[in-house]
């Protein structure tokens, strides 16, 4: 019981690290209908800044968090407004072949200036170790990723959900031209839904760097992650990708605890199954555009 316990924990801390990696994604896949396979590119850059920060310059590791946000952010940003807003009207397959030559693009760079070995953050003494709960251990590290990430998929949700910025976004999405007439500067929405879904992903870069490791073929690692999250979860909403996280996560980490050899095909096993009996994914419109 106890070893099911730990692994639960782990599993959902994974999980939620997941989400937080892959909610940008369906917040631009789902929301905007954009396909970004360079998404991993943006989680990259936001593990790095954090990387140099705290290990090379000596920043606390929580001051480094929101610059990595921020970094990650603005070069969505940029990106966005001379690149990607060239993309929206474009097909799939357009912006399929040009994020992944982004993703090309940036491997190729961060391995010319950073190199090639994996590195990880160097963490404060408080955040290392772990303590036993009723004969559980609780990583402190993970401890702390379930309490940002959690925090961050209530106010995501909130936000998307509750705010007048929330309806907007799907005005604009739904019918861009109805929307305009209605007065909703839909470039300006758009640009900075991008934008705050990089920063997403330049923050869980940041998080899953001392977990995940980083080197600069993590973009191409775990983009079949970031997929699969969107996809079982469904785009249409974030409460899918959210539970297919955490449902995933913790197959996942089961998976290799219990079948160390066929572990890295659980995963794969469980979206092959959800996506038999729900082919729209868990949450995912009936009909699709």
């Amino acid at each position: 019981m106890t070893a099911i316990l730990t692994n639960l924990f782990d599993g959902v801390a994974y999980g939620m690290l997941l989400f937080v990696l892959a909610c940008g994604l369906a917040v631009t896949l789902g929301l905007m209908n954009f396909v970004n396979l360079a998404h991993g590119a943006f989680a990259m850059a936001g593990g790095y800044v954090c990387m140099v920060l705290v290990n090379r310059m000596g920043w606390p590791f929580f001051a480094a968090l929101p610059l990595a946000f921020v970094s990650s952010a603005a070069i969505g940003i940029v990106l966005e407004r001379t690149l990607y807003r060239h993309l929206y009207a474009r097909s799939h397959l357009d912006q399929v072949l040009f994020t992944i030559g982004l993703t090309f693009m940036s491997v190729a760079a961060v391995d010319y200036i950073q190199g090639s070995s994996r590195v990880f953050i160097n963490l404060p003494a408080a955040l290392q170790g772990q303590f036993d709960l009723f004969g559980v251990g609780i990583g402190r590290y993970r401890l702390m990723i379930i309490v940002i990430c959690g925090l961050l998929t209530i106010a995501l949700q909130m936000v998307l959900a509750k705010t007048r910025f929330g309806s907007r976004l799907r005005a604009a999405v739904d019918d861009p031209r109805a929307a305009s007439g209605l007065g909703i500067n839909v470039p300006q929405v758009f640009a900075f839904t991008f934008a705050f879904g990089c920063g997403l992903a330049g923050l869980g870069g940041a998080l899953s760097a001392e977990i995940l490791g980083l080197d600069p073929y993590f973009p191409l690692k775990f983009m079949i992650y970031f997929l699969i999250v969107v996809t079982v979860g469904g785009s249409s909403s974030i409460t899918g990708p959210f539970l297919a996280s955490l449902l995933l996560g913790i197959g996942d980490v089961a998976g290799k605890y219990y079948v160390p050899k066929m572990g890295p095909f659980v995963i794969y096993t469980m979206m092959i199954v959800i996506l038999i009996w729900r082919p729209n994914g868990l949450f995912g419109r009936t009909a699709a555009r």
